[in-house]
């Protein structure tokens, strides 16, 4: 057994640590870095005593991060859609994004509640009640129920396709997440129940376009490819473009898992400013945590923060790095989980949801 050490002059015994305000404040601050450097952090007062693992991201909670959807618009025919805030300037654009409210379909809504405005050719619904909703969503945006309508078969991928008059004729879609036209007279549009669609248009041109952007085709750049995909067609510039990022599922409600976050840390130099820590315990979890603890091992406990994905902002940030000026992009709100009785959610309705519709076209 080593033999204890004696103080001496030569092993003068540990110096105390200083007690001036100022240099305790030194003092953690150093401790604070040794942490640091270890991945961990130490509890501030008010928190749980100990320390814990260093929070990768900012901490949240989920009404922190919602945004507030616009007041929403009634068409005469009942149809509710919203509108791009200053689009209807320009009086040669067509464009809406509607709601799920002022339909005829009843394969989403109570026996009781009135009927909903399903825009997707979905199993569950009727499709002569697709149809009648796509009619009144057109007479609502162009003022003629019989305006045609070009979509695409999305498949979350990058795929973008121009659209013409020739597609009017086609039993089915194309597979596409985009689609865009400078021809005039019809509307072209995307399905969203929780994804986040982009409509684009180009203001000298008169181009106009509309994107599909799940975490999927986000973090493969299909907004970036298809703003591409109009300067090589029809010669946009970017300066010229304005472009509106619409609802969709919010950070306040997108949890994922650690896969989503690796693939836009593969592409993204920005990535870890599109995630936050949501705590989403309620506010009994919150106020008595001590009544909810398990045994099971660090990690691995249901309690605790969960890593949420912000699309509307990862959209956005697409839209500046293909040169759309940051005035000129416009961010609708609206979260399509947490508003249920406003918007269809896939997330939130366990998959049994209608889709809504994000349309632009250029009057004839």
């Amino acid at each position: 057994m080593p033999r204890p050490t004696i103080p001496s002059a030569k092993n003068p015994p540990p110096a105390k640590l200083p007690t001036a305000p100022s240099d305790v404040q030194a003092n953690l601050a150093a401790i604070d870095a040794l942490f640091a450097d270890a991945g961990l952090v130490r509890n501030r007062r008010g928190t749980a005593p100990g320390i814990t693992h260093r929070l990768r991201f900012e901490r949240s909670t989920p009404e922190e991060l919602s945004r507030p959807a616009p007041v929403p618009r009634v068409a005469p025919n009942g149809a509710e859609w919203l509108a791009v805030p200053g689009w209807e300037k320009m009086g040669w654009l067509w464009h809406v994004l509607s709601t799920r409210r002022g339909g005829v379909s009843r394969a989403y809504c109570a026996d009781d509640a009135p009927g909903e405005l399903n825009l997707g050719f979905t199993e569950a619904d009727d499709r002569s009640a697709v149809e009648e909703n796509r009619r009144r969503l057109a007479e609502a945006v162009s003022g003629n129920a019989e305006t045609p309508l070009v979509t695409v078969r999305q498949i979350h991928s990058t795929a973008v396709v121009v659209a013409s008059r020739a597609d009017l004729e086609r039993e089915k879609p194309r597979k596409a997440d985009g689609v865009i036209t400078d021809e005039p007279g019809f509307l072209i549009g995307v399905q969203t129940a929780d994804c986040i669609p982009v409509l684009v248009a180009d203001r000298k041109r008169k181009v106009v376009a509309a994107f599909h952007a799940g975490w999927r085709g986000t973090v493969n750049r299909v907004v970036e490819s298809g703003i591409g995909r109009m300067r090589l067609e029809f010669g946009c510039e970017p300066k010229d473009l304005v472009a509106a990022v619409g609802p969709g599922i919010g950070a306040c409600c997108y949890a994922v898992g650690e896969e989503v976050l690796s693939s836009f840390e593969s592409q993204f130099a920005y990535s870890n400013e599109l995630f936050c820590e949501v705590d989403d315990a309620d506010a009994v979890h919150r106020k008595y945590p001590m009544l909810f603890l398990t045994q099971r091992a660090p990690g691995h406990s249901p309690i605790g923060p969960s890593l949420h994905l912000d699309l509307v902002e990862a959209n956005r940030r697409q839209l500046l790095a293909a040169g759309v000026g940051a005035t000129r992009i416009k961010v609708v709100g609206g979260c399509t989980s947490c508003l249920p009785q406003m918007f269809f959610s896939h997330r939130g309705s366990q998959g049994h949801a209608g889709r809504m519709l994000s349309v632009i076209g250029i009057r004839a």
